[in-house]
């Protein structure tokens, strides 16, 4: 693969990177990242990743963008609002690197086609504020054998890990079943920046596993706290081997199967982290 001009310039920074250099590049531009959340978390995730040139940038998310938003939804504008998140998001991508082709999903993943939506791309970014819907996401890359990055934020807190097949554990086996009345965004807030930070955090998972250089948060939790600015990163007990989806016997075969476990929230994608 060769650069035009543009892009040898628009890349320059990362070709001074020798962790990245022109081969990590065109790993970047031949890469397909999927972003189910074009929220808090998506927003950051979506333009960082656009900047850095990957190749094919899903964005699935099916809500619209709404004033309340704005406080940490940083790639919609006043200007965008009431039109679908996905399309607000693709504008901000085009605007900041026309080179990226977009996939759009204005519809909710469901059980009933996450799996045929996330099997070609190379990496998933869960930027969801609702637990359904992040256990759907882990459930349906375990068994479809894809890497993806978890995230999640309240308050001035937030959390990040990573699951590669076969190598690290999943949500399932840190957190087991779907928790009940956990606390939401809406019902305790939450600070745009902090979001923000996760949300880079991501995207950061993101390049390094395509371009195959650092160490990727796999088997370990990053906690943040923006009050404190604490960062801690923990080591996870390690696979549980009763995990219900990736343990030695799992009794999740399908995800039609464990219906029940996603529909409480209609499974819903919007990125209202």
């Amino acid at each position: 693969m060769s650069m035009n001009e543009q892009q040898a310039k628009r890349y320059a920074r990362h070709f001074a990177l020798k962790e990245i250099g022109f081969a990590g590049q065109k790993k970047l531009l031949s890469s397909k990242v999927l972003v189910i959340g074009a929220g808090g978390l998506g927003s950051p995730a979506i333009l960082y990743l656009a900047s850095a040139g990957v190749g094919t940038l899903g964005i699935a998310d099916f809500d619209n963008v709404d004033l309340s938003n704005l406080q940490r939804q940083i790639i919609h504008k006043t200007d965008n609002i009431g039109m679908p998140k996905t399309e607000s998001a693709e504008k901000a991508v085009k605007s900041l690197n026309p080179d990226v082709n977009t996939v759009l999903y204005n519809f909710p993943l469901t059980p009933d086609n996450i799996i045929d939506i996330i099997k070609d791309y190379d990496f998933i970014l869960d930027c969801t504020d609702r637990f359904e819907t992040k256990f759907l996401i882990n459930d349906a890359c375990v068994l479809a054998g894809k890497p993806y990055s978890h995230a999640g934020v309240v308050r001035f807190e937030g959390q990040a890990m990573t699951y590669i097949p076969k190598k690290s554990p999943c949500l399932r086996c840190l957190m087991g079943e779907v928790p009940l009345d956990a606390a939401t965004c809406k019902d305790v807030g939450v600070l745009g920046a902090a979001v923000g930070v996760l949300g880079s955090i991501q995207a950061m998972e993101a390049v390094k596993y395509i371009t195959g250089n650092g160490e990727l948060l796999c088997g370990k939790i990053l906690s943040f706290d923006g009050l404190t600015m604490k960062v801690r990163v923990h080591s996870m007990p390690g696979f549980d081997h009763e995990c219900a989806v990736c343990g030695n016997n799992p009794s999740i075969h399908s995800l039609a199967e464990n219906r029940d476990d996603y529909t409480l929230q209609s499974c819903r994608t919007g990125g209202e982290q």
